[in-house]
């Protein structure tokens, strides 16, 4: 009678560890399930690692900028620009119509420097303010370096609107006070940006931004 007990308890014992590693193998594999969709929002560090992945990336185009100057006086800039990234440096070229160097602009991490012809290189943190204090004017190059791609730069909040006729095409990014309108993209397979409009209120400035290449 004894043994019989005996013998029933262990059946139980045993039909309760399987039934209870069944559990815990199918809690295991509806996790693993789960953790394979989970979806993560992109960090500064995931979007600053995928650019510096692009160890050479050449632009080519045309620029024409409509700005306010210190006199309040509206003023016109337009010409050509070599656009080059190289690892998480950008070297933005500005040119005239007719060829001649307007400014080189150089930005990485460290530092940012601004070259104009027959002058000293000026140097300073924010690539902005060099440009501003030196040609009345600053093309947003930092956020350019994402919003070229196109995409939003990933330091700060941005709205972005895709295009209803063009599946997968971004038509307006908003962020950091500025505006960009994508107007034409290139045909498949490259679908790179080939006209960009920038535009912010404070202070007024609006940028036209044609891809050659």
């Amino acid at each position: 009678m004894r043994l019989s007990r005996c013998a029933g308890a262990l059946r139980r014992v045993r039909a309760f560890r399987l039934t209870r590693a069944g559990i815990t193998a199918t809690a295991v594999i509806a996790l693993a399930g789960c953790t394979s969709f989970r979806s993560q929002e992109p960090t500064a560090a995931d979007a600053a690692s995928t650019i510096a992945t692009q160890t050479n990336n050449a632009r080519h185009g045309r620029f024409a900028v409509q700005y306010v100057d210190q006199n309040g006086q509206q003023r016109n800039a337009y010409g050509n620009f070599d656009w080059q990234e190289t690892d998480a440096t950008v070297t933005l070229q500005l040119r005239s119509p007719l060829g001649q160097t307007l400014a080189i602009v150089t930005s990485s991490p460290a530092s940012a420097t601004l070259e104009l012809p027959n002058r000293q290189p000026l140097t300073a943190s924010n690539v902005a303010e060099l440009m501003e204090n030196a040609l009345g004017f600053a093309l947003p190059v930092e956020g350019l370096r994402y919003w070229l791609q196109p995409a939003p730069a990933p330091t700060s909040r941005a709205r972005t609107e895709m295009d209803p006729h063009q599946q997968g095409h971004i038509r307006q990014i908003s962020q950091d006070g500025w505006t960009i309108d994508y107007l034409a993209y290139a045909d498949a397979p490259t679908t790179r940006v080939k006209r960009i409009n920038l535009s912010r209120q404070d202070p007024p400035l609006a940028i036209k931004l044609v891809l050659d290449q």
